[in-house]
């Protein structure tokens, strides 16, 4: 096995856990593991209750599925993003194989008596069609090209990455939940998982420390607690030798320790709230199942636990609506594991992000099977949705008063009504381009009315090759021409930490305001060469962005124009006394129309409106067919040092 770790600075775990964590200490604390587990095997009683839950969509999918062919990833599949870059044509089919088998798993545990007519043959296929697949990885993730230049997985050599993870972590509860089931129908299914886990997972785990995402080399990202996690629950349910289970469980404990120490004070993730659900969120179900399988000896109540569980709801605008910096969807996706977070800010006292995620579990629909297994199954198993979260509200709960600010990744939210969506909402972000899953927006804005973002952040379009590659900022929604920053001789901001905002002034309740240096952003000389201040003027009821330049010569090779940028959704109109409106029409899932009024300063300011028709279904599906680029190009007089300051305000 190999053996090595990386310093880091106050391991919150291995602080708090001490000893506890050693592996001589696990084999003592991890005997009976699977018995105390709130996810029982099939047999239990609970899953009586269990089948008792909204069920209706699953059942009818899967029902309708039965029988059916499976779908069939092939090596063209897994070839084509080596060749063209499209990672979705075979990780489509992976997922759709995976859901399927969810739902399967599902049906089987309810049935009465198990195993029920045709659900587990069902399972048994599923599970066997996952052991024979040649690869758990993701070909977008696999290293089997740059390694040798092949476009087909190397069995002798299997890559530990997501896919491998959730496929792992399905097996897992799988068999926890219909193992005697399938001892009985399919005698020798059960070795046959635990043979393809020690040779995919286990022993690639134990035996290489090059996984980039373990953090040796001090980038932790979400891959870190996403995998851990589920190879938490590989150990536990999988691996039946004490010792083993152990070292895994133990080097599990490392690795997250590694992302828990990145996490800052003030429980911000770099990559936003959509990544937070697959990280920081991974994170705290790997930490809830080692609780629940130590007995409690591994208590997780730890500061920085508290810090990530109120992350959620200050990134809230309203309704389905959050702020969406780097790789996310401005709107939540339907089947997020609410409850879980919710028996979190339970369990650590936080009736904040209690009752927010309360609110949001009690109008979500039934359990995704795009969730993963794990997830479904916990969510089927617990108590949430039937205590503190079946009480439906129209609209999620808001319970930060004026909004909150961030230090440590220099975001803002302000709220025009403390405690509500009503009205405006600005989110203001300064932070790095170096951060993870970046996009270039250090500097940018987000103004919502009534919880509707109108100006907006595109967000998250559909992943490729070039996605992760040498060219991503050649991507529309990555640039920082395309969010709502300032472009002082039509420069692009650089890519890395040092192309860095400077915080002028931090806002506090009584005065929402942030200001920023945004020099550095853009590779000019100083901080202060260009500041942004964005405020919340509650008492006139207006957003107001303010920007102020005095640049240097012209680079030789820069445009002579100094714009400033915002995005927009819906429909635009811009008058000819300097103002526009904003309207949310065009917006799908927005019923009731709102809108924003616009005036700016100087009106000398020439206006320059270019529509973006959006063909990625992840944007067209949050924004509509289109989205908008206003550009305020500045007159000639005010390019080399200026003014311009924008002014906005619900409409009546």
């Amino acid at each position: 096995m190999a053996t090595g770790t990386a310093a880091v600075e106050a391991p919150p775990l291995l602080t708090a856990w001490g000893s506890c964590a050693d592996v001589a200490s696990l084999m003592t604390s991890l005997r009976g593991a699977r018995d105390r587990l709130t996810v029982c095997p099939a047999s239990d009683a609970g899953w009586q209750r269990a089948a008792d839950r909204p069920l209706a969509e699953l059942r009818a999918q899967a029902s309708a599925e039965k029988g059916s062919p499976w779908s069939q990833p092939l090596v063209s599949h897994y070839a084509r993003y080596f060749r063209d870059g499209n990672r979705t044509a075979y990780e489509g089919l992976v997922a759709r194989r995976q859901q399927r088998l969810t739902r399967a798993v599902v049906m089987a545990a309810v049935a009465d008596p198990v195993p029920d007519d045709g659900w587990l043959d069902e399972v048994i296929d599923g599970a066997y069609l996952l052991c024979e697949q040649s690869s758990w990885s993701w070909a977008a993730h696999d290293d089997v090209f740059t390694r040798s230049g092949d476009v087909v997985p190397d069995r002798s050599r299997p890559y530990l990455d997501l896919g491998a993870g959730e496929v792992v972590a399905q097996l897992a509860w799988l068999d926890h939940v219909l193992g005697a089931a399938l001892d009985e129908r399919a005698p020798g299914l059960r070795r046959r998982i635990r043979l393809e886990t020690q040779e995919r997972v286990i022993r690639p785990f134990l035996d290489r420390l090059d996984w980039h995402w373990l953090g040796l080399d001090g980038d932790v990202h979400n891959w870190n607690p996403w995998i851990h996690s589920n190879i938490i629950a590989a150990a536990l349910l999988l691996v039946d030798d004490p010792d083993e289970q152990a070292a895994v469980i133990a080097r599990c404990i490392e690795g997250l320790d590694r992302f828990l120490a990145s996490i800052p004070a003030d429980g911000a993730i770099d990559e936003g709230f959509a990544y937070w659900w697959n990280g920081a969120g991974r994170a705290l179900e790997g930490l809830a199942l080692l609780e629940e399988a130590s007995g409690g000896v591994l208590d997780p109540d730890l500061p920085v636990v508290r810090a990530l569980v109120a992350f959620p709801h200050r990134m809230h605008l309203g309704g389905r609506w959050f702020v969406n910096v780097a790789d996310g969807p401005a709107r939540a996706h339907d089947g997020l594991p609410w409850d879980m977070l919710h028996r979190w800010a339970v369990r650590l006292g936080d009736s904040e992000a209690a009752a927010h995620a309360a609110a949001f579990a009690a109008v979500e629909p039934e359990p995704n099977a795009a969730a993963g297994l794990g997830r479904v199954l916990t969510s089927l198993t617990q108590l949430a949705r039937t205590s503190g979260c079946s009480e439906p509200s129209k609209q999620p709960l808001l319970p930060v008063s004026w909004g909150t600010y961030l230090p440590s990744v220099q975001i803002m939210v302000a709220r025009q009504s403390p405690g509500s969506s009503d009205g405006l909402t600005l989110a203001a972000k300064g932070g790095h381009n170096g951060e993870h899953h970046n996009h270039r927006d250090v500097g940018s804005v987000v103004v919502a009315v009534d919880g509707v973002p109108l100006l907006v952040d595109a967000g998250q379009p559909t992943y490729t090759a070039q996605t992760f590659g040498p060219d991503r900022y050649r991507i529309r929604a990555m640039q920082s021409a395309w969010h709502s920053v300032p472009a002082p001789f039509g420069l692009e901001q650089g890519t890395g930490s040092s192309f860095a905002a400077t915080v002028l002034q931090e806002p506090t309740a009584e005065e929402p305001t942030l200001a920023l240096g945004l020099g550095a952003a853009y590779g000019l000389d100083h901080a202060e060469q260009w500041i942004r201040t964005s405020l919340m003027n509650r008492g006139l009821g207006s957003v107001v962005i303010d920007d102020r330049w005095n640049l240097p010569a012209q680079a030789p090779e820069a445009a002579p124009d100094v714009d400033i940028t915002y995005l927009v959704a819906g429909t635009v109109s811009v008058g000819t006394d300097a103002t526009a409106t904003i309207t949310s029409v065009g917006i799908p899932t927005v019923s009731s129309p709102v809108g924003l009024h616009l005036r700016w300063k100087p009106a000398t300011a020439v206006v320059l409106v270019d529509e973006w028709h959006l063909d990625d279904p992840l944007l067209s599906d949050i924004w509509g067919e289109k989205l908008t680029r206003i550009r305020f190009r500045m007159p000639a007089e005010n390019r080399a040092s200026g003014a311009f300051t924008l002014t906005v305000e619900a409409t009546p």
